[in-house]
């Protein structure tokens, strides 16, 4: 199989796991380190003649990282693709083991199997904690509904405070945000890379968690480590004075 990855999480998996299949990846594509492989543009807008050109049997994409319209014009060209929309933890796992055998590998991965097992040993009972997730600003753009990052922090012990709102991915204004009362504010460093001084001090007086993006949203190898991380993360918020 030769496969050109448009996914970073998925290009980190079939990278480690079945390392001669991976043909191309995105510019974005991090993991892992020293990943050696040619590369088609970004995610959003990745140069389609580039990935056509490598011959690829399979084009990895997501449903939230990628453009349909790139998915459309790849099997327009006749390429076959693979979509996936892991909603759940455990919706990714089981598309992960899914994928893999169906790219050769002759069975589940050490670092799968890992994976299960961290978010399988997880605290049931945890101190509730109100929050709110920004993923971007200029506009604010809040984790809502149904996505694979608010199951992550649910596991951890979060509510979501837009978890039930109409759209996956709403845009309140900074006083919306504000006034839902969140007893934590969990910042990302990925899609908007938000950081301690760039964040925090839009919710003065409020505890502010700066998470790993990639342990938040990604979903491949960097889920055995994601529950150690972001509870750590999520333990230690800074906060920014009010007044």
């Amino acid at each position: 199989m030769r496969v050109v990855s448009l996914v970073p999480s998925l290009t980190e998996a079939v990278a480690l796991t079945l390392p001669g299949a991976l043909v191309g990846a995105t510019d974005w594509c991090t993991h892992p380190v020293g990943l050696e492989v040619p590369r088609v543009g970004g995610s959003k807008y990745p140069d389609l003649n580039r990935v056509r050109a490598l011959r690829p049997d399979l084009v990895l994409l997501n449903v939230e990282e990628n453009r349909r319209e790139d998915a459309d014009a790849l099997v327009a060209a006749g390429v076959p693709v693979r979509v996936t929309y892991p909603r759940t933890v455990d919706g990714a796992l089981t598309e992960l083991a899914e994928l893999l055998t169906e790219l050769g590998s002759p069975g589940e991965p050490e670092w799968l199997v890992s994976a299960r097992r961290a978010w399988a040993e997880l605290p049931e009972e945890r101190p509730p904690r109100r929050a709110v997730v920004p993923v971007w600003r200029r506009p604010w753009v809040a984790l809502g509904r149904d996505t694979f990052a608010g199951d992550v922090l649910r596991r951890l012990g979060l509510t979501n405070l837009y978890a039930d709102h109409a759209e996956r991915y709403p845009r309140p204004s900074l006083d919306e945000l504000r006034g839902r009362d969140p007893t934590l504010v969990v910042l990302p460093d990925e899609p908007y890379r938000f950081a301690v001084d760039d964040g925090p001090e839009a919710f003065p007086g409020l505890p502010c968690a700066l998470v790993s993006g990639r342990h938040l949203t990604w979903y491949g190898p960097s889920l055995v480590e994601a529950p150690a991380v972001l509870a750590a993360q999520l333990a230690a918020p800074v906060s920014h004075p009010a007044g």
